[in-house]
């Protein structure tokens, strides 16, 4: 599933953003102006909120097992598909991140691309859609972590404790530097992907070449007439790839970093989850692999595998490192769900508080505290109407909130063809028109996948399902028609939407790129 930036004037200087919170005494935690700590995060911290906000762990031992049940043997192709498709995206939109800067991504694009109108439409259905996906989150995280507590150490307390508690810490994390949380992330997202990484040696080292088969690969098996279930969770899996941009504020030498964060981490997730899901049909077999998708313990296979190919430690690791996947993932969206608040208050569309910075931590923190708060809301809803957390607070709110940011993120593409067409401004051709072309493409197909078969991520029928997105798409409208509003009564405030800071010009592109090498 789980980044942007914003642009110049908002930012502090280096020396009011230090841990200590420097001698620049005009950077208040009240001030609109006090800006994110620039030059604090490097290209790996940035590719570590990405992965972990995908949560890889969480993708393969718990999602891959439904895309081969669904989609049959050729779910590792359509993991590869996918990381092609937003590898194509990346083109586009690392190129407009490099002369537009801001921490809310798709609003400050559109506005730059579309116009102020869309961008304060899009600004609405961003927001909205990182926040359902965070909150959503906490009832997974609940949810998996009182089935592993009380399997590994007999504990029975309710899902909502630990949600809670996953709450509690992320609050602060939010709160204080955000370097802290790229710290714990990157530790995280290491394990997880290790242990997978071991349970693939494993399988290959045991097998040999008794399996080995490019069928998941073949074209007839990936596009098949059953695929276009599977294709909901291979998109699916690749969501938060653009929150790079949302951290281009932060970042050392944005122009730099930012594209290497993006194209090393969708890369690295496209073959990951592709590697990852083929070792599936390396231990079984194509004839075993369908066997067990079909079974009742489908979503165990991967644990099954650490178990049979590593021993009982491997499994209950597994457990172990599923939980700190999914609060991993919770803090990369509640990051983003942050920036994009504290984006939308600097420009003036919400209270402008939530456009402050901590005077000591440079983190957004009233936007932070905001997100944690309204976390609490959907937890509560969900325990006193004695609801599930995964089947209706993980479903229902990330069904909604992945389509929401898949329609943003081809609306983004259409905003790049559109700022670019006149004048590429220094890029190729294939970067700036070609890629987001054929990307948009690639999206367009993938909504109406993931729209034809809205039901697979809801559990849903019907009317319930149209209930659903409707009010995102009516928020988005309304935002668009409260804009047109402000141009007329309050051209001050419209002035500034989807804008941020300005393009990047040379002179400050060159200074920043002395003042953070890498």
């Amino acid at each position: 599933m789980s980044g942007g930036s914003s642009r110049g004037p908002a930012a502090r200087s280096a020396g009011s953003a230090s841990a200590g919170g420097g001698s620049d005494s005009d950077a208040t935690a009240d001030s609109p102006a006090a800006g994110l700590q620039r030059g604090s995060l490097g290209t790996l911290d940035i590719v570590f909120f990405v992965v972990a906000a995908a949560a890889p762990l969480a993708v393969v031992a718990g999602a891959a097992p439904l895309a081969f049940r669904l989609g049959g043997v050729g779910a590792p192709g359509a993991y590869l598909f996918s990381g092609l498709v937003y590898i194509l995206c990346a083109a586009g939109l690392t190129a407009f991140a490099s002369h537009v800067r801001n921490a809310g991504a798709f609003y400050a694009f559109v506005g730059h691309g579309l116009g102020r109108p869309a961008a304060a439409g899009t600004a609405v259905v961003a927001l909205l859609s990182y926040a359902l996906i965070c909150f959503g989150f906490y009832g997974f995280f609940g949810f998996y972590a009182a089935s592993s507590m009380r399997d590994l150490f007999g504990i029975e307390l309710h899902w909502s404790i630990y949600a809670a508690l996953a709450l509690a810490v992320i609050a602060v994390l939010g709160y204080r530097q955000i370097t802290v949380g790229a710290r714990i992330l990157g530790v995280l997202m290491a394990a997880e992907v290790a242990i997978l990484v071991v349970i693939a040696v494993a399988v290959l080292a045991t097998e040999g070449t008794s399996n080995f088969t490019l069928e998941p690969f073949a074209p007839s098996r990936v596009f098949d007439a059953g695929s276009g279930s599977m294709f909901v969770l291979a998109l699916g899996a690749f969501l938060g790839f653009e929150s790079t941009a949302i951290y281009s504020e932060e970042a050392k030498n944005p122009k730099r970093t930012i594209p290497r964060a993006t194209y090393l981490a969708v890369g690295f997730l496209a073959v990951f989850y592709g590697f990852i899901t083929w070792i599936a049909v390396a231990a079984l077999g194509l004839d075993g692999l369908v066997e067990t998708s079909l079974s009742d313990t489908f979503q165990g296979m991967y644990f099954m595998l650490a178990d049979s190919y590593l021993g009982p430690w491997a499994k209950i690791a597994m457990d172990v490192l599923m939980v700190t996947s999914l609060f991993a993932a919770t803090l990369a969206f509640h990051n983003a769900t942050s920036r994009y608040l504290f984006a939308l208050g600097r420009d003036g569309i919400v209270s402008r508080r939530f456009g402050a910075t901590h005077p000591r931590f440079a983190s957004p923190f009233r936007a932070s505290i905001a997100v944690s708060l309204a976390a609490i809301v959907p937890i509560l809803v969900t325990v006193t109407l004695s609801g599930d957390p995964y089947l209706h607070l993980l479903l229902w709110t990330n069904g909604v909130g992945i389509v929401g940011i898949v329609f943003l993120q081809l609306l983004c593409m259409i905003a790049v063809l559109r700022y670019f067409w006149r004048d590429r401004r220094g890029h190729g051709a294939f970067r700036v028109v070609i890629a987001p072309g054929l990307g948009a493409i690639g999206l367009t197909l993938g909504l109406w996948l993931m729209l034809s078969n809205f039901d697979l991520l809801t559990d849903l029928q019907g009317w319930a399902n149209a209930a659903l997105v409707a009010p995102v798409l009516l928020l988005g409208i309304a935002g668009v028609v409260w804009a047109v509003w402000l141009r007329r009564r309050r051209p001050e405030v419209y002035a500034g939407i989807g804008q941020g800071t300005r393009t990047i010009d040379v002179a400050t592109a060159a200074g920043e790129a002395a003042a953070h090498p890498e």
